[in-house]
């Protein structure tokens, strides 16, 4: 294996960020999130009961004088959970190799790398981490699927897709031969023991004497995700540092299959190994939304029923399924987008303020809002199934129309629903959600609708046509990463006219550099031991309870979507939920 110098990989931090935002980071910036050692330890602080309340995530003991090192791993962080098949793992002896006792390395094992997510999203995410410097000096990326591939194979794979977007100044090719050098691939079955024994050879080769802590990214069908936890954590997993697991949603079909998978994984790893991804989490507009309201005085007052008229999250895309029917037949857009996106923005967006920043803190609050929160039946919900549509020349196909759709599916495209949280906070206060595919444009973004103003002196001139223009805050999560604030204006002149204009701040304005993708944030976060934008288990249970009643009531009466043509608004269905609750939807506003 190639080494290399500190200009191209920085050491590397595993304490948790102090803030519920991590802006973009430069070489500099990871710099400061180092791994502390005992040698930077005073040597009064260096007993094991004051190590584990360090904030270092893997902070361990080394027993001086002895042949080799004893770790000692930090409280509740366990290398992994023995079952009944566990083998013994030891660390090889390496020769000529001159390691410090505590340095330690990581291993990133991407299982299910032939795949289309770790293709276009794991391994470009892992190389831009790397190009800003904040993977740890000591790392290896091991691709790990059935197909048959050599390590040279899976490096030209991926070097299809990687961009140096980080800094076109720099280097591309050398950086790009750097990181590729530390990819490598092994063929395996996602239930065999043996072959993840042959993985776990390979992998100590790397490590040698370093504390080996070892991250492994699913990115395969949920129907395997126990049979490769299984065999990771009993035949690959670390013997004297961390083990931590990222699994990929969906996270089960309903309440009763989501906790038969968490009592599954539970088998093999404790709770604080398991990291659900939710990528919408790592965006940086929903990172910034805690920041937004509980550090700018201007919100946090205005934030409750007593302000806020109606809150609206939004989720639509302009094309259909394009040939991925197949997956998406099986879970629709309520478990695909609304379940899990929409309910974890909502969920940060109105839960109270945490006791601190840490991430047990964070997911308690938003425990307690999912708790609050009714089961959602057929009455509070409206589904549709786009249909085809000519344009001119152009005709857009049906959603059946796709080849691994099976013909009549009743799945829907679209749903819109109304959800309350029943706390004093928002009592009465509608949330509406609206998701699907095939509407007229795409985009992803928070509407808050502010009450109107009492006794508006400006009605009885103006009429009531001008009250509608009530203030509103939107928070676009993407496209065009946005903040604008609509307010009612003069127009400049002499006559009284007012207007609704938006005080506006674009980030690609604002904020020239780039955003990073939401799976480098969150990859980095595992790395880190982080868990505040990752899915508790409790979290997942309150957030099924929710949605499981309706999904039912609509299979098991087999409710026919309602149609609406590709392209348009959606299906009118959804106008009039919203119009039960006086609302209009947002987003269908002019020059929205």
């Amino acid at each position: 294996m190639a080494t290399f110098s500190s200009a191209h990989c920085r050491p590397h931090a595993t304490t948790p960020p102090s803030s519920l935002s991590r802006p973009r980071l430069s070489p500099s910036d990871c710099e400061h999130r180092r791994r502390v050692t005992l040698s930077s330890i005073p040597s009064s602080a260096q007993s094991p009961s004051r190590l584990r309340r360090s904030c270092c995530a893997n902070a361990v003991r080394v027993q001086e004088g002895a042949g080799a090192a004893t770790i000692i791993p930090v409280e509740n962080e366990l290398p992994w959970k023995k079952s009944k098949d566990s083998l013994s793992l030891t660390v090889p002896e390496v020769e000529n190799i001159n390691i410090s006792k505590n340095e330690s390395t990581v291993s990133i094992t991407v299982v299910g790398a032939s795949g289309d997510l770790a293709k276009k999203k794991i391994f470009p995410a892992l190389f831009a981490l790397f190009c800003e410097g904040c993977l740890p000096e000591h790392f290896s990326i091991y691709g790990y699927a059935r197909s048959k591939m050599t390590d040279a194979d899976l490096r030209n794979m991926i070097s299809k897709s990687l961009t140096c977007r980080i800094d076109r100044s720099e280097n591309c090719e050398e950086k790009m031969d750097q990181f590729l050098k530390r990819c490598f691939y092994h063929s395996g079955h996602y239930d065999s023991l043996e072959n993840f024994a042959e993985l776990d050879k390979k992998l100590k080769l790397h490590e040698g004497r370093r504390i080996s802590n070892r991250l492994f990214y699913l990115s395969i069908p949920p129907n395997i995700f126990v049979d490769a936890v299984r065999c990771s954590s009993s035949s690959a997993a670390s013997g004297n540092g961390w083990t931590r697991v990222i699994v990929e949603k969906p996270f089960g079909w309903d309440s009763e299959s989501s906790a038969a998978l968490t009592k599954a994984l539970k088998q093999y790893l404790e709770e604080n190994q398991i990291f659900r991804i939710d990528h919408y989490l790592g965006k940086e507009l929903v990172e910034n939304l805690s920041i937004l309201r509980f550090s700018n005085l201007i919100f946090e007052p205005l934030w409750s029923r007593q302000y806020i008229r109606n809150v609206q999250l939004i989720f639509s895309e302009d094309f259909g399924t394009e040939g991925r029917g197949g997956y998406f037949d099986n879970y629709g857009i309520i478990r695909d987008i609304m379940q899990n996106h929409l309910l974890q923005i909502l969920t940060l967006f109105a839960m109270e303020t945490p006791v601190s920043l840490d991430a047990e803190d964070i997911r308690n609050e938003k425990v307690k809002v999912l708790r609050c929160m009714k089961p959602l039946h057929l009455d509070d919900v409206v589904i549709g199934q786009y249909t085809s549509h000519k344009e001119g020349s152009t005709t857009y196909p049906a959603y059946t129309d796709d080849k691994t759709v099976p013909k009549g599916s009743l799945t829907p495209t679209f749903a819109a629903a109304a959800l309350f949280i029943n706390n004093a906070r928002w009592e009465g206060v509608p949330f509406l959600m609206k998701a699907g595919k095939a509407l007229q444009d795409r985009r992803t973004e928070i509407r808050v609708q502010f009450r109107h103003v009492p006794g508006n002196l400006y009605n009885q001139k103006h009429g009531t046509e001008f009250d509608q223009a009530t203030n509103e805050l939107v928070i676009r999560v993407q496209p065009d990463e946005a903040i604008y604030l609509m307010i009612n204006n003069k127009v400049p002149g002499l006559e009284m006219k007012l207007d609704c204009s938006n005080l506006n701040l674009c980030y690609a304005a604002r904020y020239p550099k780039e955003i990073p993708d939401a799976y480098e944030r969150l990859l980095l976060d595992a790395i880190d031991g982080e868990r505040r934008l990752f899915i508790r288990s409790d979290e997942l249970d309150a957030a099924w309870a929710i949605f499981t009643p309706v999904l039912k009531e609509i299979e098991e009466k087999k409710t026919v979507p309602e149609s609406y043509p590709y392209g348009s608004q959606g299906p009118v269905g959804a106008h009039c939920l919203a119009a039960r609750y006086n609302i209009q939807w947002g987003d269908l506003g002019t020059g929205q």
